[in-house]
């Protein structure tokens, strides 16, 4: 069930009590499973609504409230070089669940295809990654988020691959090369960290040549800081890639993980066998021969390399070879990547979408967004009976 516009403004009336809503625009902020909209108040200040459109949604809604709310200590503290959304209020939908209102974000979604080497971008980039898995684990452990160890985590990759092999649709060399992976423990030996679980273009938000907001946070767990490494290697230029690592690794605290870039290639592999269990586990036909087609073309990508993802000292110090090199050896760059877990946001959007750092459309083109030209007050109307258009 879709809300309009007004109806997401009458919902952020409920949301912030005394809020004198003026104007409203609909608005697409790269999630699926919302209705979003931009609504500007008396004082013109900018607010966001955002209403989930199923029980799925609605669920990683609740997980981001509360881990927002987690995070205010944190954010006043300065422990992040970015912003996040605050919770300013949340109204309850007569559906059950609650759309959530919270301050306009500043910034436009991240262009990687963009992305120059050196101390710019490339590099805020890096340390917001870091920065992100430097938050301490008690936050989500205190909120109830999911948690892996390192071993759950390579169980929970192994039976995919399991439960991939029985629909006969995989290639068995992909098959083999990923087994060979998921066995090799020493691969799979790292401390879990924070992990955002849903990045993407639309959810790094820059502003002035920096990395002014991350949004997005229905994901977030306790989990290999791979998977979020896994979409960022492979949208970004092949250049940047050591801007981009050697700024994480100067943001961490944790003694290097040798380890990391391979694993955030099988993550972004293994992105595509996920869609094709999503196709199969819920009869979508359409989804499952996209699945089998980019499947096939990673076949081809990765037979050159019999089976292996080269791993090099860069990390230990000890080596000549560069953070883009290694990426070079393996299939990541020639996959689009999105590494976390099936859920209402993933199952919706093929792999083919994850990884495209989609188009940049600067901030004249936010400057100039249309709003619907209410210059009279949006008075509080109760959400059961606000216009709505249902499909």
């Amino acid at each position: 069930m879709h809300r309009s516009p007004y109806a997401l403004a009458a919902l952020a009336t409920q949301a912030i009590p005394g809020l004198d809503a003026r104007q409203v625009a609909p608005i697409d902020e790269g999630v699926e499973g919302f209705d979003c909209a931009l609504v500007i108040d008396a004082e013109a200040r900018h607010w966001v609504v955002r209403a989930p459109l199923s029980p799925q949604a609605g669920a990683g809604l609740e997980a981001e409230i509360a881990f927002l709310s987690a995070l205010v200590p944190y954010i006043d503290r300065g422990d992040l070089p970015f912003i996040v959304p605050r919770v300013a209020g949340t109204a309850a939908l007569r559906e059950g669940g609650r759309a959530l209102v919270h301050s306009e974000l500043p910034g436009y979604a991240i262009a990687m295809e963009k992305l120059a080497p050196g101390p710019g971008l490339a590099a805020a980039l890096g340390r917001a990654l870091g920065a992100i898995h430097e938050l301490p684990v008690a936050i989500l452990e205190e909120t109830g988020h999911p948690a892996y160890t390192a071993e759950q985590y390579r169980e929970r990759r192994l039976a995919e691959v399991d439960e991939a092999a029985k629909t006969g649709l995989v290639p068995v060399s992909l098959l083999s090369r990923w087994e060979r992976q998921l066995e090799d423990v020493g691969l799979w030996r790292f401390i879990p960290t924070v992990t955002h679980g849903a990045l993407a273009a639309d959810a790094i938000l820059v502003q002035a040549g920096n990395v002014a907001a991350v949004r997005d946070w229905s994901e977030v767990k306790i989990a290999d800081p791979a998977d979020d490494l896994a979409w960022v290697l492979a949208a970004a230029p092949h250049d940047c890639i050591d801007s981009i690592m050697e700024a994480y690794q100067l943001r961490r605290t944790e003694l290097p993980d040798p380890n990391i870039v391979a694993r955030a290639s099988l993550a972004s592999e293994l992105a595509l066998l996920r869609w094709l269990l999503h196709g199969t586990r819920n009869n979508l036909p359409d989804v499952v021969a996209d699945a089998v087609e980019m499947l096939a073309d990673l076949d081809v990508a990765t037979a050159a390399q019999e089976g292996e993802l080269v791993r090099f000292p860069r990390y230990g110090g000890t080596g000549e070879t560069s953070y883009q090199d290694e990426v070079a050896t393996s299939a990541l760059g020639t996959v689009p990547a999105s590494s976390g877990e099936e859920s209402a946001q993933a199952a919706s959007a093929s792999p083919r979408q994850g990884g495209s750092a989609g188009a940049d459309p600067g901030p004249s083109e936010l400057d100039s967004l249309p709003v619907s030209g209410v210059t009279e007050p949006i008075d509080y109307v109760d959400e059961s009976t606000a216009d709505r258009v249902d499909q």
